[in-house]
Protein backbone atom coordinates (compact mmCIF):
# COMPACT_ATOMS: atom_id res chain seq x y z
CA UNK A 1 0.00 0.00 0.00
CA UNK A 2 1.32 3.30 -0.85
CA UNK A 3 1.88 5.67 1.98
CA UNK A 4 0.99 8.99 1.56
CA UNK A 5 3.18 11.80 1.87
CA UNK A 6 2.49 14.38 4.52
CA UNK A 7 3.15 17.84 4.83
CA UNK A 8 5.59 19.57 6.86
CA UNK A 9 4.29 21.46 9.76
CA UNK A 10 5.19 24.83 8.64
CA UNK A 11 3.84 24.21 5.41
CA UNK A 12 0.36 25.31 6.89
CA UNK A 13 1.33 28.24 7.64
CA UNK A 14 1.22 29.60 4.21
CA UNK A 15 -2.57 29.18 4.34
CA UNK A 16 -4.55 32.66 4.78
CA UNK A 17 -6.92 31.62 7.44
CA UNK A 18 -4.07 30.27 9.48
CA UNK A 19 -2.49 33.48 8.94
CA UNK A 20 -5.62 35.35 10.22
CA UNK A 21 -5.65 32.46 13.12
CA UNK A 22 -1.94 33.36 14.24
CA UNK A 23 -3.15 36.77 13.80
CA UNK A 24 -5.22 36.79 16.28
CA UNK A 25 -3.25 34.32 18.51
CA UNK A 26 -0.86 37.17 17.89
CA UNK A 27 -3.07 40.08 19.82
CA UNK A 28 -4.49 37.44 22.29
CA UNK A 29 -0.92 36.92 23.54
CA UNK A 30 -0.36 40.46 23.66
CA UNK A 31 -3.44 41.11 25.99
CA UNK A 32 -2.26 38.78 28.36
CA UNK A 33 0.64 40.54 28.73
CA UNK A 34 -1.18 43.99 28.91
CA UNK A 35 -3.33 42.50 31.36
CA UNK A 36 -0.59 40.91 33.25
CA UNK A 37 0.89 44.47 33.53
CA UNK A 38 -1.92 45.88 34.37
CA UNK A 39 -3.04 48.33 31.35
CA UNK A 40 -6.29 46.66 31.00
CA UNK A 41 -8.23 48.98 28.40
CA UNK A 42 -4.98 48.40 26.15
CA UNK A 43 -6.07 44.18 26.70
CA UNK A 44 -9.30 44.30 26.02
CA UNK A 45 -8.45 46.60 23.16
CA UNK A 46 -6.12 43.22 21.54
CA UNK A 47 -8.95 40.71 22.66
CA UNK A 48 -11.35 42.86 20.66
CA UNK A 49 -9.09 42.51 17.54
CA UNK A 50 -8.70 38.70 18.27
CA UNK A 51 -12.60 38.57 17.72
CA UNK A 52 -12.46 39.99 14.95
CA UNK A 53 -9.81 37.66 13.35
CA UNK A 54 -11.73 34.54 14.79
CA UNK A 55 -14.38 35.30 12.55
CA UNK A 56 -12.19 36.37 9.63
CA UNK A 57 -9.94 33.19 9.62
CA UNK A 58 -13.32 31.16 8.96
CA UNK A 59 -15.36 33.56 6.19
CA UNK A 60 -11.24 33.56 4.57
CA UNK A 61 -11.55 29.48 4.64
CA UNK A 62 -14.93 29.33 2.89
CA UNK A 63 -14.17 31.75 0.33
CA UNK A 64 -10.82 30.54 -0.26
CA UNK A 65 -10.97 28.10 -3.26
CA UNK A 66 -8.43 25.42 -4.03
CA UNK A 67 -7.66 24.42 -0.19
CA UNK A 68 -7.47 20.60 0.82
CA UNK A 69 -9.26 18.54 2.80
CA UNK A 70 -5.99 18.36 4.83
CA UNK A 71 -5.68 22.14 5.22
CA UNK A 72 -9.32 22.17 6.55
CA UNK A 73 -8.75 20.00 8.91
CA UNK A 74 -5.71 21.62 10.37
CA UNK A 75 -7.05 25.13 10.06
CA UNK A 76 -10.37 23.73 12.47
CA UNK A 77 -8.14 22.42 15.22
CA UNK A 78 -5.53 25.33 15.13
CA UNK A 79 -8.80 27.80 15.31
CA UNK A 80 -9.83 25.53 18.54
CA UNK A 81 -6.52 25.68 20.10
CA UNK A 82 -6.11 29.53 19.60
CA UNK A 83 -9.96 29.37 20.67
CA UNK A 84 -8.44 28.40 24.03
CA UNK A 85 -5.70 31.02 24.55
CA UNK A 86 -8.34 34.07 23.54
CA UNK A 87 -11.44 33.34 25.05
CA UNK A 88 -10.29 31.01 28.12
CA UNK A 89 -6.80 32.16 29.15
CA UNK A 90 -6.86 35.73 28.36
CA UNK A 91 -10.50 36.52 30.20
CA UNK A 92 -8.82 34.04 33.41
CA UNK A 93 -5.96 35.76 33.46
CA UNK A 94 -7.30 38.83 33.03
CA UNK A 95 -9.58 38.63 36.02
CA UNK A 96 -6.99 37.19 38.14
CA UNK A 97 -4.74 40.21 37.33
CA UNK A 98 -7.28 42.55 37.38
CA UNK A 99 -8.42 41.04 41.49
CA UNK A 100 -4.73 41.40 42.15
CA UNK A 101 -3.91 37.93 42.13
CA UNK A 102 -5.79 37.17 45.29
CA UNK A 103 -6.03 33.44 45.40
CA UNK A 104 -10.11 33.40 45.62
CA UNK A 105 -9.71 34.99 41.90
CA UNK A 106 -7.74 30.96 41.21
CA UNK A 107 -11.41 28.87 40.94
CA UNK A 108 -12.43 31.45 38.70
CA UNK A 109 -9.77 31.30 36.52
CA UNK A 110 -9.98 27.32 36.18
CA UNK A 111 -13.71 27.53 35.51
CA UNK A 112 -13.27 30.07 32.77
CA UNK A 113 -10.80 27.61 31.52
CA UNK A 114 -11.58 24.39 31.26
CA UNK A 115 -15.10 25.55 30.57
CA UNK A 116 -13.74 26.77 27.47
CA UNK A 117 -11.86 23.28 26.82
CA UNK A 118 -14.16 21.70 27.41
CA UNK A 119 -16.97 23.33 25.06
CA UNK A 120 -14.63 23.46 22.12
CA UNK A 121 -13.39 19.54 22.50
CA UNK A 122 -17.30 18.62 22.56
CA UNK A 123 -17.82 21.10 19.29
CA UNK A 124 -15.06 19.22 17.60
CA UNK A 125 -16.71 16.11 17.86
CA UNK A 126 -20.30 17.40 17.84
CA UNK A 127 -20.10 20.41 15.60
CA UNK A 128 -23.40 23.03 14.80
CA UNK A 129 -27.02 21.75 15.99
CA UNK A 130 -27.70 22.79 12.53
CA UNK A 131 -25.91 25.02 9.94
CA UNK A 132 -26.91 27.98 11.68
CA UNK A 133 -27.92 27.13 15.30
CA UNK A 134 -24.70 26.22 18.08
CA UNK A 135 -25.41 24.35 21.52
CA UNK A 136 -24.55 27.14 24.08
CA UNK A 137 -22.87 30.06 23.82
CA UNK A 138 -19.71 30.13 21.26
CA UNK A 139 -16.59 31.15 23.02
CA UNK A 140 -15.71 34.23 20.89
CA UNK A 141 -18.80 35.66 22.86
CA UNK A 142 -16.50 35.66 26.00
CA UNK A 143 -14.47 38.66 24.62
CA UNK A 144 -17.29 40.28 23.15
CA UNK A 145 -19.23 40.43 26.67
CA UNK A 146 -16.26 41.49 28.57
CA UNK A 147 -15.30 44.22 26.49
CA UNK A 148 -18.79 45.35 27.11
CA UNK A 149 -18.72 45.27 30.57
CA UNK A 150 -15.51 47.06 30.92
CA UNK A 151 -16.83 49.97 29.87
CA UNK A 152 -18.59 50.40 32.78
CA UNK A 153 -15.20 49.80 35.23
CA UNK A 154 -14.39 53.77 35.47
CA UNK A 155 -17.59 53.86 36.95
CA UNK A 156 -17.58 51.51 39.99
CA UNK A 157 -14.94 50.84 42.44
CA UNK A 158 -12.26 48.38 41.74
CA UNK A 159 -13.19 45.66 43.92
CA UNK A 160 -16.94 45.65 43.66
CA UNK A 161 -16.01 45.58 40.11
CA UNK A 162 -13.49 43.19 39.91
CA UNK A 163 -16.32 41.06 41.48
CA UNK A 164 -18.89 42.04 39.40
CA UNK A 165 -16.70 40.54 36.48
CA UNK A 166 -15.91 37.63 37.97
CA UNK A 167 -20.14 36.88 38.35
CA UNK A 168 -20.23 38.05 34.61
CA UNK A 169 -17.49 35.51 33.79
CA UNK A 170 -18.58 32.46 35.22
CA UNK A 171 -22.35 33.02 33.85
CA UNK A 172 -20.78 33.26 30.63
CA UNK A 173 -18.81 29.96 31.27
CA UNK A 174 -22.10 28.30 32.23
CA UNK A 175 -23.91 29.31 28.98
CA UNK A 176 -20.88 27.73 27.11
CA UNK A 177 -21.57 24.49 28.19
CA UNK A 178 -25.33 24.68 28.35
CA UNK A 179 -27.63 23.48 26.27
CA UNK A 180 -29.52 26.29 24.75
CA UNK A 181 -29.77 26.72 20.90
CA UNK A 182 -28.16 29.92 20.07
CA UNK A 183 -28.07 31.66 16.41
CA UNK A 184 -24.91 31.41 14.84
CA UNK A 185 -24.41 34.83 14.05
CA UNK A 186 -22.63 35.40 10.64
CA UNK A 187 -23.08 36.90 7.44
CA UNK A 188 -23.92 40.61 7.99
CA UNK A 189 -23.40 39.83 11.04
CA UNK A 190 -19.39 40.42 10.87
CA UNK A 191 -20.20 44.11 9.66
CA UNK A 192 -21.81 44.65 13.10
CA UNK A 193 -18.61 43.51 14.81
CA UNK A 194 -16.19 45.37 12.92
CA UNK A 195 -17.99 48.75 13.75
CA UNK A 196 -18.41 47.04 17.21
CA UNK A 197 -14.52 46.49 17.26
CA UNK A 198 -13.52 50.04 16.13
CA UNK A 199 -16.09 51.87 18.74
CA UNK A 200 -14.54 50.34 21.35
CA UNK A 201 -10.94 50.64 20.29
CA UNK A 202 -11.94 54.08 19.72
CA UNK A 203 -13.31 54.96 22.78
CA UNK A 204 -10.54 52.71 25.41
CA UNK A 205 -8.18 53.92 23.42
CA UNK A 206 -9.40 57.44 23.64
CA UNK A 207 -9.11 56.78 27.38
CA UNK A 208 -5.66 55.09 27.04
CA UNK A 209 -4.58 58.75 25.36
CA UNK A 210 -6.17 61.02 28.16
CA UNK A 211 -4.45 58.84 31.10
CA UNK A 212 -1.18 59.25 29.14
CA UNK A 213 -1.76 63.22 28.94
Amino acid sequence: MKKIKQASMLSFVKDLPNICSLLGLLCAVIGIYLAIEGSFPAAIISILWAVLFDWYDGIIARKLKGRTKEQGVFGGQLDSMIDIVSFGVFPAVFLLSYGNFNIWYIPGAFIIIAACAIRLSYYNIYGLIDSNTYKGLSVDNNGIVLAFVFLFERFIEQTIFSILMYAVLLILATLNLSSIPIPKFSGKWVYALIIYVLVLTLIFGWGIYNKIL
